[in-house]
């Protein structure tokens, strides 16, 4: 389902464009784009070259959300939200399009918020959340409390554009949603959670034994 992100106009995200899009480009490249399109952002990415960034607003809404649950009722299995969504202003009575990418965890959450999910599964190249990660001292967490999660973000924790929104988005769920869970493991690991819970489970408060 092609899903319509709503997002706010105010967002401070449209005046800090971070998301890079796009093929790489020269420096010579970017002058003559940026000649003809003086609005464009870019940056240089790794030494790799130029990317053009844009903004990654937060979601406030889903168009699409009782769709989506009319679908589920009906026994069908939406896709939706998938990227991030297409990102929209609300004017009036209508939707604009917004020139932006938003962050597929942010995207999903907002989803299963609206749609008053119990459980949101967010899926990731590991079976857990780890502090300490690829260190000595790794440690795997089976089951955090939302403020534990907000120390260990304090403390630096989890990599920004990696584990981090995944973690935000998690928390975000849980504190709009109190009697929900969230969980963050691998797609590999699924079955494992069903059958058994593994994977790291976030709950507002303090998860009773499996």
């Amino acid at each position: 389902m092609v899903t319509q992100v709503e997002v706010s106009e105010d967002d401070q995200a449209f005046t800090n464009p971070t998301k890079p899009i796009g093929p790489f480009y020269t420096k010579d490249e970017i002058d003559l784009i940026k000649a003809q399109n003086p609005d464009q952002t870019f940056v240089e990415d790794a030494g790799r070259g130029y990317r053009r960034v844009v903004p990654s607003p937060k979601p406030i809404g889903v168009k699409e959300s009782r769709v989506v649950n009319k679908l589920v009722d009906a026994g069908i299995v939406p896709i939706s939200v998938g990227g991030g969504g297409v990102p929209v202003v609300k004017r009036g009575n209508r939707y604009v399009g917004k020139e932006a990418v938003i962050d597929k965890d942010f995207a999903s959450e907002k989803l299963a918020e609206l749609v008053g999910a119990d459980l949101l599964i967010i899926l990731t190249a590991v079976d857990n959340i780890y502090v300490n990660f690829n260190k000595p001292n790794q440690k795997q967490l089976n089951e955090v409390t939302v403020d534990e999660l907000n120390t260990y973000i304090k403390e630096g924790q989890f990599a920004k554009g990696s584990m981090l929104p995944k973690v935000q988005a998690a928390i975000d769920f849980v504190d709009n949603r109190p009697d929900s869970k969230a969980v963050v493991t691998s797609l590999e690991n699924v079955g494992r959670f069903l059958s058994d819970g593994s994977g790291t489970i976030i709950s507002k408060t303090a998860v009773t034994s499996k």
